[in-house]
């Protein structure tokens, strides 16, 4: 797996160019960042899951009827670690979040033919901050195979991150479909209205949903409960963290004073505020 890491970090220029778009638009598009290689072994992984977990269709409009999707990533396969450290997404994550974001959900959806548009929704719909407010989520969208306007790429209503608050039945906004090729990124705030598109073609659309949040917020999936211990201490140090193992400001998340990260890793640094409030 290390060899499909070794990637180039993302260009800094670059960087902040998909930073600003999202502060403006509340979205941004990487093109071709996601080799080949990896996005292949990646597909793999996910038809192997979705055979190997007898992963049901959705029951609802919302889930779709004609929609798979394989929860907790992180738990099934060695493979699915690569995605939320990646070095030429990750960046942008940390730029609009910060270094002590957290990862809140790890989700592989296998959108098929016949399958509706999607109702418009938010991702940080359940968090009770006033709206507007800053990016507390942002998702990392990875194509693994080509979104297009037939196969249902997600529509976003640009600019929708500022308003006052989250869409509702009925609400028929203008939207654009995003179009991209496999291996290209859709990065969104939380706040974005979006949905996936109808699936008119007759092929699948398959994605994976890197959601992150703030360091101080509650994530989306219970990582410390949904990820067996035995594969964490596996983890690299950095996606420990990703999934909680850490804290945040050198306080909230802590067990008896200590770094949580210990519990995985007895040498792991404990650096706590009472520490940096003593000296």
């Amino acid at each position: 797996m290390s060899e499909l890491l070794e990637n180039e970090p993302l260009d800094e220029a670059l960087a902040a160019r998909l930073c600003g778009e999202i502060e403006e638009r509340g979205y941004a598009v990487a093109e071709n960042v996601i080799p080949s290689e990896l996005r292949e072994a990646l597909l793999d992984r996910i038809d192997h899951g979705m055979q190997k977990f007898e992963i049901p269709f959705g029951e609802n409009a919302f889930l779709g009827h004609q929609t798979r999707r394989i929860f907790n990533l992180l738990a099934r396969d060695r493979l699915f670690e690569t995605p939320p450290v990646f070095p030429g997404t990750l960046p942008v994550i940390e730029r609009v979040l910060d270094s002590e974001c957290l990862l809140s959900s790890l989700t592989a959806i296998e959108m098929n033919p016949g399958q509706a548009r999607q109702p418009l929704h938010s991702d940080d719909g359940s968090y009770g901050f006033p709206r507007p407010s800053p990016t507390y989520v942002l998702v990392a969208m990875w194509a693994i195979t080509d979104f297009t306007e037939e196969n249902g790429g997600t529509h976003v209503v640009p600019g929708s991150h500022l308003r006052e608050r989250r869409p509702r039945r009925g609400d028929e906004p203008e939207a654009i479909q995003v179009e991209m090729d496999a291996g290209s990124v859709l990065f969104y705030d939380g706040s974005l209205w979006h949905g996936g598109g109808e699936n008119r073609s007759d092929t699948r659309r398959v994605g994976i949903v890197n959601n992150y949040c703030a360091g101080f917020l509650r994530q989306e999936e219970n990582q410390l409960l949904a990820i067996p211990k035995e594969r964490v201490v596996n983890f690299s140090p950095r996606l420990r963290r990703l999934v909680g193992y850490g804290t945040y400001r050198g306080l909230l998340g802590h067990v008896d004073q200590r770094n949580p990260e210990i519990l995985v890793d007895p040498e792991a640094k404990t650096d706590m505020i009472w520490g940096k409030i003593g000296r």
